[in-house]
């Protein structure tokens, strides 16, 4: 397992398709892209730019839930890719120290890490599978201009279906 740096949520052109990008914190420093909806990409790059909503939002109200509970996230895997899909699962400890694992979304997982300010980590064989060369740095600060425009662009009617 490999602890992961999030790098933030880019629009993969020309599919105006948001994807979220992980990146090895030691090793080769290996890209994880993966592609999620742009509600996630927006809650993730919403908390990771320190916006605090004047009510909760989904992944707020869920660790509200945890914390209420008794309970705290302690960090959140890449497990697998399977059929093109990747798999990911929130770690939680209770209040006595038991370990718990719920399977989601890693876009799910990664916008409750940035919250609850826990680490990110993939398994070898999700970044294997999936893992990219790492790109130039000056890429990284394009891929967060392309979010930013993104988010000054989109309307709650781009999400209607």
């Amino acid at each position: 397992m490999r602890q992961m740096e999030l790098l933030g949520v880019r629009v993969e052109v020309p599919a105006n398709t948001p994807l979220l990008l992980l990146r090895e914190t030691e090793g080769d420093g290996r890209l994880l892209p993966i592609y999620i909806g742009s509600p996630e990409a927006a809650a993730i790059h919403s908390a990771m730019e320190g916006i605090v909503p004047p009510r909760p939002m989904t992944h707020d109200l869920l660790l509200d839930v945890i914390e209420s509970l008794g309970a705290r996230p302690v960090g959140v895997v890449v497990t697998e890719v399977r059929d093109h899909t990747f798999h990911a699962s929130l770690r939680i400890e209770d209040s006595a120290g038991a370990m718990s694992t719920l399977s989601c979304r890693p876009s799910d997982a990664c916008a409750i890490a940035v919250r609850a300010e826990v680490p990110i980590f993939a398994s070898e064989e999700v970044l294997d599978a999936a893992g990219r060369p790492a790109e130039e740095p000056d890429e990284s600060e394009e891929i967060i201009d392309e979010f930013q425009e993104f988010l000054e662009n989109v309307s709650p009617e781009d999400f209607a279906s």
